[in-house]
């Protein structure tokens, strides 16, 4: 007797894809609503984002009680830290959606990058997406009335960057769930430094502490799981694309429940800077 296998629902890869993009782009709103709405600062927002996320991660391993190999190391778990602190202190002074648009950019850039030092070659069509995306980052960030700030800037860069390497460093780690676990509850050391040396800047609010815990464990933990149940059925082509869209979410986000304003420059800026990732991402999996 033969089983049969049924076909992945539509719907279902519909459902998963979108409940991932949603929890990403919230991580963006919910951390900007902690620092403006709240009194908590940068480095216990962080903490309390780390903590719940390793709790919650470390529950869902739990509950799956399988075998998989994999359970992180410190390289990685130093890079996790390093986005998540530059990111909160990043949206400081920025808005969901430029900072949604500069940690997407430079994640991607990181990876690409990484693929051309390691001896990737570019065609004439990625050579133009990636000529497009840098001059829309640049475009963004001269100088103007509707500039970002440049120290938030490089930090939500600095934070891009440091998630790009932590995925690279993911690749073939083993099981995604448990390997993010571990590298989550290694972060946690780090994370309680960074709290000892701002401990003369402490502010801690309570709604603000629940905001973060909704981005560790809900937006992040969960987050990830979801989007790790997703991967499996989508192309890399669609996976990669996909992604696009959690800037443009972050920026609907932002308008829509913070009341931010949506600049012509950051519109502008971001159709370069999606447009040109996409261009590479497309053209490499249409040559491979």
């Amino acid at each position: 007797m033969t089983s049969e296998v049924r076909p992945v629902s539509s719907v279902r890869i519909i459902a998963l894809t979108s409940v991932a993009m949603i929890a990403f782009a919230g991580n963006s709103l919910l951390c900007r609503v902690a620092l403006r709405e709240t009194d908590i600062d940068a480095a216990s927002f962080t903490s309390i984002r780390l903590i719940a996320g390793a709790l919650t991660l470390w529950l869902l391993v739990q509950l799956r009680n399988g075998k998989a190999a994999g359970q992180g190391n410190w390289l990685s778990a130093l890079a996790l830290f390093a986005y998540a602190a530059a990111f909160s202190f990043a949206y400081l002074g920025l808005s969901a959606a430029m900072g949604a648009l500069l940690l997407f950019g430079a994640v991607q850039a990181t990876m690409i990058s990484h693929g051309l030092i390691t001896g990737e070659r570019m065609r004439l069509l990625q050579w133009v997406g990636f000529a497009l995306a840098f001059a829309g980052l640049v475009g963004l960030l001269l100088p103007g009335l509707t500039a970002p700030p440049l120290l938030s800037s490089v930090l939500m860069l600095s934070a891009g960057v440091a998630w790009g390497v932590y995925s690279l460093r993911g690749k073939g780690a083993g099981d995604p769930t448990r390997v993010t676990a571990g590298n989550f509850a290694r972060a946690l050391p780090f994370t309680l430094v960074l709290s000892v040396l701002m401990a003369g800047h402490v502010s801690f609010d309570p709604v603000g502490a629940g905001y973060a815990i909704a981005s560790g464990a809900v937006a992040s933990g969960m987050g990830y799981a979801v989007w790790y149940m997703a991967l499996p059925l989508l192309k890399a082509t669609s996976a990669a694309t996909i992604q696009l869209s959690v800037p443009v979410l972050a920026a609907v986000g932002g308008v829509v429940l913070l009341s931010e304003p949506l600049s012509w420059r950051l519109v502008i800026a971001a159709v370069a800077i999606l447009g040109g990732i996409a261009l590479v991402i497309y053209e490499k999996q249409r040559t491979a």
